[in-house]
């Protein structure tokens, strides 16, 4: 993917303390915003599905599951 240059503003403590131990900054940086986005996305999704998860849980209250006589356990 290509990289675009940025500026963050970090805690400077923190900044010396990932340096002092070899951590890449960036990398690290963007590993905790992809796992941010990821989050948000997750939830979004949750979200914009929300009536779809509660129409089939209803369906499966009333009709059970499908092929349910099926099942051997």
């Amino acid at each position: 993917m290509p990289r675009k240059s940025t500026s963050l503003s970090l805690d400077a403590d923190l900044i010396a303390r990932a340096k002092a131990v070899g951590v890449n900054i960036s990398r690290a940086a963007e590993a905790g915003i992809e796992q941010d986005v990821r989050r948000a996305e997750a939830a979004r999704w949750k979200e914009d599905n929300k009536a779809a998860f509660e129409a089939y849980n209803r369906r499966v209250e009333e009709e059970g599951l499908p092929l349910d006589k099926y099942r051997q356990w």
